[in-house]
């Protein structure tokens, strides 16, 4: 054995080194959404709204995958954290398959009723029309999507992050070329539009996860059996579940009123609807970096958690959070210096620039706020205390936003500013809860496993 094999895990992973392979796979994976929506803009706006509503529900149901994948980074990194990396390869191809099983499922439900949960958003007949075909084509391959979650977890939980970075790159660059050709009919290929924009989507995302199994056998310090996808361990999957549905509770919670919302925005008007699909794709890179962050950390403090170390771990989200704060208060004030420019990328409607720029000057009060659920949420549950997050986020998401958003955006006539306002209030109010529960070290009497010197592998209280 080297000097370097007696060194514990957590200590070979850095902050920096750790995240910006994060950040930049992030900013990839929203750009994949980001450029249907950009180039289907040379269309019209009406497309583009209407695409953008079909990203919504197709976001959702990405984020239902993260379910798995949050409790089997947790899983994994706790595992890894405390010496046990053959048990850390069994409970990451049962969750590989357990995400397999529910991604054909959700696959199914797009195909056969996508028009259905479209007439539910209250789009009307017209764009759906447009995104129909988008919402199925993209929807009956999603399961693509979610195998891609799993394999990714677990690749990230062993700090080989930089290999699901690059993975990600390759994908942008292939659907960015698939878009050029297949939208616009460039170079001889037929012009599809919409159509084309959804083909290309489930053609990078395919060359994607077969990269990504590549990569899984060839990186990963935890084995893996091909048995080890079909022999199933109540204990592995009881541990993925213990944090993963907590954590697709509080995603449900958030995309649901998140929808319900949208549902408010479509009252207002169809421009309110263009505006907020435009600003939306903007603050979505304002979120990457706190996203980053508090990814890095989560699987840092998984493996601190796993390790026992629990004092390193409390002080290391601590920093996390300082730095996610300051950088991101930075990064959005000067982003709000050109918010005219941003959102006129997009279109030319001066109704809608303007709303949109708006926008902006309050983001530089929402994102500061958003950043302490982001990095603070993923430690607790890679220290196994993920039913605090998901009880919280449903009493203010559905005690607060939805009923402040409706009263102010429809009821008083503030509009989609008033909208924004509801989601700068419960990111707020949220956030400093969970800085509370960060505090109290309640989190540190709810390990998933043991040290591999402790014969006990138990659940967390």
């Amino acid at each position: 054995m080297t000097l370097n094999d007696r060194i514990p895990s957590w200590k070979k992973l850095s902050l920096f080194a750790v995240t910006w392979p994060i950040l930049i796979d992030s900013v990839l994976r929203m750009m994949l959404g980001t450029v249907d929506v950009f180039m289907l803009s040379r269309i019209s706006d009406k497309v583009t709204g209407a695409v953008g509503l079909a990203n919504e529900i197709i976001y959702f149901c990405i984020l239902m995958f993260g379910f798995v994948g949050i409790g089997t980074s947790v899983a994994v990194a706790q595992y890894i954290g405390a010496g046990r990396e053959r048990e850390a390869g069994r409970i990451s191809a049962n969750a590989i398959t357990l995400n397999l099983i529910f991604g054909v499922l959700v696959s199914l439900v797009l195909f056969l009723y996508g028009e259905s949960l479209l007439q539910l958003m209250k789009l009307n007949p017209e764009q759906i029309a447009i995104a129909s075909p988008y919402l199925k084509i993209i929807g009956g391959f999603i399961w693509i999507e979610a195998l891609s979650y799993a394999v990714s977890s677990v690749i990230r939980s062993s700090g080989h992050t930089k290999s699901v970075m690059y993975v990600t790159l390759g994908v942008n660059l292939v659907h960015v070329a698939g878009n050029y050709l297949l939208i616009f009919g460039n170079l001889g290929f037929p012009e599809l539009g919409v159509t084309g924009a959804a083909v290309s989507t489930v053609v990078s995302r395919f060359l994607g996860i077969i990269v990504l199994f590549i990569i899984l056998y060839r990186r990963s310090p935890a084995p893996i059996r091909t048995k080890d996808y079909v022999v199933w361990n109540g204990t592995y999957v009881k541990q993925i579940l213990h944090v993963g549905l907590p954590a697709a509770g509080e995603h449900l919670a958030w995309q649901s009123q998140y929808l319900m919302i949208i549902s408010f925005v479509n009252m207002i008007g169809v421009a309110a609807l263009n505006t907020h699909v435009y600003v939306m794709n903007i603050s979505n890179y304002f979120m990457a970096l706190a996203l980053a962050i508090g990814a890095g950390t989560e699987i840092i403090v998984g493996q601190m958690v796993g390790a026992g170390e629990m004092k390193e771990a409390y002080r290391r989200l601590m920093r996390s959070v300082r730095i996610s704060f300051l950088l991101t208060l930075a990064i959005v004030s000067v982003a709000s210096i050109f918010r005219h420019e941003l959102v006129g990328l997009f279109t030319v409607d001066p109704e809608i620039i303007a709303a949109g720029a708006g926008i902006f000057l309050l983001s530089i009060i929402l994102e500061p706020g958003r950043t302490f659920n982001m990095v603070i949420i993923n430690s607790l549950r890679a220290a196994g205390d993920a039913r605090f997050p998901v009880l919280m986020g449903v009493l203010s998401m559905w005690g607060v936003a939805v009923p402040l958003a409706y009263v102010l955006g429809v009821h008083l006539g503030i509009g989609l500013f008033g909208i924004w306002i509801a989601f700068t209030v419960d990111e707020w109010l949220r956030g400093m809860i969970m800085l509370l529960r960060w505090r109290s070290r309640a989190w540190e009497k709810k390990a998933l496993v043991k040290p591999a010197s402790t014969p006990e592998n138990v659940m967390g209280a």
